[in-house]
């Protein structure tokens, strides 16, 4: 009789299934990374992580095929390429960034070729794991264990990279991390095949010095961002925040502090007070008798600031997607001091979630409903200006209330603004559209919407910069190249306002 094989693992094969789970958590590591760095710097969420993570897969196609033509000496073609993956890959997150702050002409071009690099490195890996395995395993059980492991530690990084690794270690560490892990895989392979592999001594230098490089950048994360993001943003970086949302950095110079939410700039301190004064209070001056008032997103405090200037409010409900925002401008001295302690008054209850689904789940109406979130520079951002949204609003308003929209710039995204007037009047809202000048940003307008019309208030609060009862109707007074133009409505299911934005400031620098 044929004896039957031993059904127990060998301990090779169990070191090698071993390596394509850390091997696939790698290679999804480095996907998401340069989906996530481009997605910060570049915009548009969505089209980044879509042309990423095609050019990913075509470029591990391309392993996958170039693994054909290493036919000898496969343990010692898969340390190298481990070695290669664990440098490239490991070291793309710092790279990008450096190369958006030293030479951001050319940062698409090094990004995508580093995805081609990354991707074709990845795609070699796992033939190779294969043909090795299959000198001692079954062909069934062969690709039925490798895919089950390849897959499995996909599933763990996935879950891992945007609850518990980005907000805990950052793109650069996460990313030096897992090249790092890269390089454990081939220090184990070097011991697996001590007895197969030529020239042992090379190869032993070659993981030492790789380990090494790696551990050097890793412990030397903080110093890469500060260089990459000190020249990127000008300003001396004071504090930076990668949470599962997005990426804060809060930098201080001769303009004051500087919030910008990837890469975008949210605010200034030497005008932010125009921003937010032109924001709140025309509507809540306008209103009279406001007790109840809810901020969505202004995570950073400042509209809740201004709104706490009118004793007669008894609470505000503030809806912030991150709690990094409000933990930082609620914690970190100096900004505590620009929101005035806002956020730490008893008045206010800070809520950390969607504002959409907020709105979808809630009941409670508002006599102000003050609407601060980002520039609508992704489909994510879209649908928070969509008539749906929109729609949601319009039933926590109370009968007399007002709702004020921040709403881009009517002079550089003059269509976009306007598209947000007729959204916001497709739900049957009356609107009241104005424009304010902020240096940082320039001409900025907004839009109050309400079930009645918006009157002249009779009074602002004492302590104002830059609003007067004087100079508030000019506010409301469009010039001939900011004046209403026809615009579509932003839907759910076009988000014309993503693709239309996108190309208005497209033609400029954005602020």
């Amino acid at each position: 009789m044929k004896p039957v094989p031993d059904a127990k693992p060998r301990p090779l094969e169990v070191a090698l299934l071993a390596s394509v789970f850390v091997v696939a958590a790698c290679g999804l590591i480095y996907e998401l990374a340069a989906g996530a760095v481009a997605s910060y710097l570049l915009g548009d969420s969505i089209l980044q992580f879509s042309t990423v993570i095609g050019a990913y897969l075509f470029a591990m196609g391309l392993g996958s095929y170039f693994s054909r033509f290493f036919e000898r000496q496969l343990p010692a073609h898969f340390l190298r390429i481990e070695l290669l993956v664990a440098l490239f890959g490991g070291g793309l997150p710092a790279l990008l960034f450096l190369a958006n702050g030293y030479l951001p002409g050319a940062f698409r071009f090094l990004l995508y070729a580093m995805v081609l690099i990354v991707g074709i490195l990845v795609g070699l890996e796992i033939p190779l794991v294969m043909r090795i395995l299959r000198r001692n395993v079954a062909f069934k059980d062969l690709v039925s264990q490798v895919l089950t492991f390849d897959y499995l530690g996909a599933l763990a990084v996935s879950v891992a990279f945007p609850l518990l690794l980005v907000p805990q270690l950052g793109l650069i560490r996460t990313g030096l991390l897992f090249g790092l892990m890269n390089a454990a895989v081939a220090l184990w392979a070097l011991w697996l095949f001590r007895f197969e592999l030529r020239r042992f001594k090379a190869h032993a230098a070659a993981c030492a010095l790789t380990l090494l490089a790696l551990g050097a950048a890793f412990s030397a994360a903080d110093h890469i961002t500060t260089l990459a993001e000190d020249k990127f943003y000008q300003d001396r970086v004071v504090f930076t925040s990668d949470s599962q949302y997005q990426r804060i950095v809060v930098t201080q110079g001769k303009a004051g502090h500087r919030l910008f939410l990837n890469g975008n700039l949210q605010f200034a301190e030497r005008d932010e007070y125009r921003y937010h004064e032109a924001l709140v209070h025309p509507a809540m001056a306008a209103h009279g008798a406001v007790k109840r008032v809810a901020v969505l997103g202004g995570g950073d405090g400042m509209a809740v600031r201004e709104v706490l200037k009118y004793p007669g409010v008894e609470s505000v409900t503030l809806v912030e997607l991150d709690p990094a925002m409000t933990r930082l401008f609620s914690q970190q001295p100096a900004l505590v001091a620009l929101n005035g302690g806002a956020l730490n008054s008893p008045k206010v209850k800070i809520v950390n979630t969607d504002a959409f689904k907020w709105l979808e789940q809630g009941s409670d109406v508002f006599d102000i409903i003050i609407v601060d979130f980002p520039d609508p520079t992704n489909f994510s951002i879209g649908k928070l200006y969509s008539n749906s949204f929109y729609g949601l609003l319009d039933q926590r308003l109370s009968a007399s209330g007002y709702a004020v929209i921040q709403t881009t710039s009517p002079l550089v995204a003059r269509q976009s603004f306007w598209t947000v007037v007729q959204t916001i009047e497709s739900t049957g809202l009356q609107t009241a559209p104005y424009h304010a000048h902020v240096p940082s940003f320039g001409e900025w307008g907004y839009v109050i919407a309400s079930r009645r019309p918006w009157r002249q208030p009779t009074a602002l609060p004492p302590g104002l910069r830059f609003l007067d009862l004087k100079s508030l109707p000019l506010l409301f007074d469009f010039p001939l190249d900011m004046a209403r133009v026809l615009a579509e409505v932003n839907r759910l299911s076009n988000q014309v306002l993503v693709t239309t934005y996108e190309a208005e400031w497209g033609r400029v620098s954005h602020p």
